[in-house]
């Protein structure tokens, strides 16, 4: 994005956890229900069962809030659009 004139705004999820509302607007802005970018892998998902919630969106959006590190990232926004910054080149479609 820098490349690009681009200067992000970091957004640090595990000091400032996303609200459940904002993780709804979240996944409207990425077209991707929750369990599309979550973090299957990650401690605190197997750790608090989060499996058996992975098709009820609105646990799934509160185990996100409890469980930050579980949220995929990074995530860029620009308006009303998101993508997975993973691959990189994801982020290009956003400019």
């Amino acid at each position: 994005m820098r490349d690009n004139g681009i200067e992000p705004t970091i957004i640090e999820y595990l000091k400032n956890v996303p609200t459940v509302k904002e993780l709804e607007s979240l996944s409207l802005k990425l077209k991707m229900r929750p369990a599309e970018f979550i973090r299957k892998g990650e401690a605190d998902f197997k750790d608090n069962n989060v499996k058996e919630i992975l098709n009820d969106d609105s646990d799934l959006f509160k185990a996100m809030n409890q469980f930050p590190k579980i949220i995929e990232r990074p995530i860029v926004v620009k308006d009303k659009k998101a993508v997975m910054g993973r691959p990189p080149e994801n982020v290009l479609d956003l400019l």
